[in-house]
C-alpha cells in the first residue's frame, strides 16, 4: 500500500501546493494514510527524557493545527512535532505563498505562522488516548504587543498536552522574529518562558528547545548554546530555513520567504557540526534542514544529532519515506558496528 500512497502524493503535484497540502491533511485526518511496521528496534533512542521508537521524526510545518499526527505516527515516524501555533488564530501571508521548486527538490514558503490558535490546536492534542509523542511548536502572533509573552501564553495552555515544546523564533516569515536570536533578547525570551515553566505543575519532565535558523555565524552560535544551558532548556533544533539561495534553478527560486529541501542540506549539515562543537556534548541537538535519505540522516547524526526532523522531502518522496529512510538508517548502523543509534552521534 504504501506505493499507492506515494503515486497518490505524486497525483498532488498537479494542485496549488497549499490546496495539495490541505488536501493531505484532510485525508490522513480520515485515515486514509500508509501504516508501518514497528521502527527498527536499533533506531530507538532517548533524548532530553523522550523515549522515541524512532529517531526520524517529523519536523513543525505540515501538522500545523495537530489533526493528523496520529496517522504520520503510524506511517512509521518515531515522534511528531505539530504547530507552529500562536496564542490567536491568524491567517498568514497572502497567497501564493508555498512554491515547489521541482527542479532543486526544494520548497519555498512564505506562510507567516498561518495556524487555528491555541485553543483549537489544544483540543485536538489533549484528547484523551492520543498518540505519542507529540510536541508543539510554538510562536508568536505578527501584530502581538508582547511577542516574547505569546510564547508564555502557548506554554501555559499546553502544558500538560504537549510531550514537548519548541519555541520557534527563527522562521524568516514572520518580520523581527529572528531578531529573537540576538542574545540580549533570547535571554529576555528563555529567562521568562524558564521561569513560567518552573511555575507550572513538575508532574514530569517536559522537554523546552529552541529552534535555531541555518544562518548563523559562529559567534551566535556560541551565544545562542551559552544562553540555552544558562536557563536549563533542554536542547536545540538545528535548523529551519535559509533566507540564502544556494545554487537553485527553478524559474520560482528567487521569491521571498523561506527555503528548505535539497539545497539546505549542506547548509544545516555544516550549521550542525558547528553547534556540536560549541555544545561539546552538554546538551542534546536535534538535525532538521535538507533530510531525504538514510544517508542525510546517518551524517547529521554523526555530526552531532541525537535524532532528525524532516518534512519538505516528503513532497518529493511521499509519506512512506520515514520507512525507507529507517531501514537505510539502521543499514548503516549496523555496518559500521553501532548496537545502537545513541552510540553513532557525534561519532564523526
Amino acid at each position: 500500500m504504501s506505493v499507492v500512497h506515494d503515486l497518490a502524493a505524486a497525483a498532488l503535484h498537479i494542485l496549488d501546493p497549499e490546496d495539495a497540502h490541505r488536501l493531505t491533511i484532510r485525508a490522513l485526518a480520515l485515515g486514509l494514510g500508509p501504516r508501518a511496521p514497528a521502527p527498527d528496534p536499533i533506531l530507538a533512542t532517548h533524548v532530553a527524557g523522550l523515549s522515541l521508537p524512532s529517531a526520524i521524526g517529523l519536523a513543525a510545518g505540515f501538522d500545523k493545527n495537530a489533526e493528523a499526527f496520529g496517522p504520520m505516527l503510524a506511517a512509521g515516524f518515531g515522534f511528531v512535532e505539530c504547530g507552529t501555533v500562536t496564542p490567536l488564530p491568524q491567517a498568514g501571508n497572502p497567497r501564493p505563498r508555498l512554491f515547489r521548486l521541482t527542479d532543486d527538490a526544494a520548497v519555498i514558503n512564505r506562510m507567516g505562522f498561518n495556524n487555528e490558535g491555541v485553543e483549537a490546536f489544544a483540543g485536538r492534542i489533549g484528547r484523551p488516548g492520543r498518540a505519542r509523542p507529540v510536541g508543539a511548536n510554538i510562536g508568536a502572533n505578527k501584530d502581538s504587543a508582547d511577542r516574547i509573552g505569546d510564547y508564555v501564553t502557548g506554554l501555559k495552555r499546553l502544558w500538560g498536552l504537549a510531550d514537548w515544546f519548541t519555541l520557534n523564533i527563527s522562521s524568516p516569515n514572520t518580520p523581527g522574529l529572528r531578531a529573537l536570536q540576538t542574545r540580549a533578547a533570547l535571554e529576555e525570551l528563555l529567562g521568562r518562558t524558564a521561569e513560567a515553566r518552573d511555575a507550572l505543575p513538575q508532574d514530569q519532565a517536559v522537554p523546552l528547545f529552541l529552534k535555531v535558523a541555518p544562518d548563523l555565524e559562529d559567534a551566535e552560535i556560541e551565544a545562542i548554546v551559552e544562553t540555552v544551558l544558562a536557563f536549563r532548556l533542554s536542547g536545540i533544533i538545528v535548523a529551519n530555513t535559509t533566507l540564502s539561495r544556494p545554487d537553485i534553478r527553478s524559474r520560482q527560486g528567487n521569491e521571498a520567504g523561506g527555503l528548505s529541501g535539497a539545497p539546505l542540506r549542506d547548509i544545516a549539515q555544516s550549521v550542525m557540526g558547528r553547534f556540536s562543537t560549541a555544545a561539546a556534548g552538554r546538551l542534546p541537538l536535534i538535525g532538521a534542514g535538507g533530510i531525504a535519505t538514510g544517508h542525510d540522516a546517518y551524517s547529521r547524526i554523526r555530526a552531532g544529532a541525537s535524532a532528525v526532523q524532516l518534512y519538505s522531502a516528503l513532497v518529493y518522496a511521499g509519506p512512506s519515506l520515514a520507512v525507507r529512510i529507517g531501514k537505510d538508517l539502521a543499514a548503516q548502523l549496523r555496518a559500521d558496528g553501532f548496537r545502537t543509534l545513541a552510540e553513532a552521534v557525534g561519532a564523526r
